[in-house]
């Protein structure tokens, strides 16, 4: 598991849960999962990246948890979450849905959002009826379905198979992060965020990746390095919403357009300008936004006056976040 390290105040100091719990995995796997907020109110169910954890989440659970009730929980071989025997989408996939039975009640529905490796997870258990079950509505953020690896802009050189052998070199490297210092940071912020990310988002994103173990890291990115779910990308026929930062370099904005061309119900794409990989720390009020209005339009909590608002001529249902460009 991996070592706690995430900032301890500010507003990315992750709350305290209202309760927590193990869900186990059809493999056996244990993972932790938080609940914040008040039993019977809707929920919203938060899956982080890679080398992430619940703590990444913090400012959207902090917003959401007075009105919602917010489940996370750390994917395997993360946060509180000890490493299962499997790395491949198909655990993933069991997880998430191991997480929906274990806190959903019977009959219940989510808005259910991923982050990176979270929104490849969602992908993945797209075909299973329990999780079209489950999912009222869902929230890919900053991921893509394939070719992460050729398509990453880490190293500033022109595509090619130098660029991806590197690149995939760099993305699975086996030695540990150590510490958190300046360096560490820089290195961090160039890769993953913004060029314009506050320092203390930058801080709270350092925290959490330098606690990722190096055995979990390199596994999950051999996993992200041969991803391939295309055909799932088909299989995800909930209301979807897609954001993506223009200054992403791990998933550059064309994963996003192409999510969103090729979603069965895409309900809108965001693309923030000049955030990075990072969103839900970067845009948190842009990302919580996004949260809040699928959770009012597919829950059966909406504003008046939203039954047919918003249905365009190619049937897509706009959630008024469909801007090309949108600045948090």
């Amino acid at each position: 598991m991996s070592r706690l390290m995430h900032v301890t105040s500010g507003p990315y100091a992750p709350p305290v849960a209202r309760r927590e719990l193990v869900a186990v995995s059809v493999d056996g796997a244990r993972l932790h999962v938080e609940v914040h907020g008040e039993e019977g109110a809707p929920a919203v169910v938060l899956a982080h990246g890679w080398t992430c954890s619940t703590a990444f989440w913090a400012a959207q659970i902090r917003a959401l948890a007075a009105t919602h009730r917010v489940i996370a929980y750390d994917q395997r071989g993360h946060g509180r979450s000890p490493a299962g025997r499997a790395h491949s989408t198909t655990a993933l996939a069991d997880d998430l849905v191991a997480v929906l039975e274990a806190v959903l009640a019977p009959g219940e529905r989510a808005v259910v959002a991923g982050h990176s490796m979270g929104g490849m997870t969602i992908m993945a258990a797209a075909g299973r009826p329990e999780f079209a079950e489950r999912a009222a509505a869902v929230l890919l953020c900053s991921t893509g379905s394939s070719r992460l690896v050729a398509e990453a802009l880490v190293l500033p050189v022109r595509a090619g198979r130098l660029r991806s052998r590197v690149t995939g070199a760099v993305l699975g490297s086996r030695a540990p992060l150590g510490p958190v210092t300046p360096v560490a940071r820089k290195v961090l912020k160039y890769a993953t965020m913004g060029p314009g990310s506050a320092p203390d988002k930058v801080e709270a994103c350092a925290r959490i990746v330098h606690a990722c173990p190096t055995g979990a890291r390199h596994a999950w990115s051999q996993v992200l390095a041969g991803l391939d779910l295309d055909a799932d990308v088909a299989r995800l026929t909930a209301p979807t919403a897609v954001i993506g930062g223009t200054a992403d370099r791990l998933t550059p904005i064309v994963h996003a357009r192409g999510l969103a061309a090729a979603l069965p119900n895409c309900v809108g794409l965001t693309e923030l300008t000049g955030m990075g990989h990072m969103t839900p720390v970067e845009a948190p009020e842009a990302v919580t936004g996004v949260l809040r209005e699928l959770a009012e339009l597919y829950l059966g909590h909406t504003r008046p006056d939203t039954t047919d608002q918003g249905i365009t001529d190619q049937g897509t249902t706009d959630l008024g976040i469909t801007e090309k460009e949108k600045t948090p």
